[in-house]
């Protein structure tokens, strides 16, 4: 009888045991999962920080560019509009001397 309830008593540790482990893979698992999720949120957030910095140093350069461009066309339409109203004076010059003429 003494055996018999040592047996049942070590089949009880046993059941104890195997319930803990489940218990503990269980949530060793859950851990795993969340760190993988806080590993993917970090990278997506390290991404978006890559991205923006990236766009911030593409746009300095071009920012400067468009200016100089910007500056070189409005000199070249204020010499195109120079040549245009002289050769228009001279124009008008012309037609004024023909029609009195």
């Amino acid at each position: 009888m003494e055996l018999i309830k040592k047996i049942k008593e070590a089949e009880s540790e046993a059941q104890r045991i195997i319930e803990q482990a489940k218990a503990d893979s269980v949530e060793a698992a859950q851990g795993a999962k969340t760190a993988g999720q806080k590993a993917i949120e970090q990278a997506e957030h390290d991404r978006r920080k890559a991205i923006e910095s990236a766009v911030a140093a593409a746009q300095s350069p071009g920012q400067a560019e468009g200016g100089v461009l910007r500056a070189e066309g409005q000199k070249q339409r204020q010499q195109l509009r120079a040549r245009a109203n002289s050769r228009m004076d001279a124009a008008v010059a012309r037609v004024t001397q023909y029609l009195r003429g």
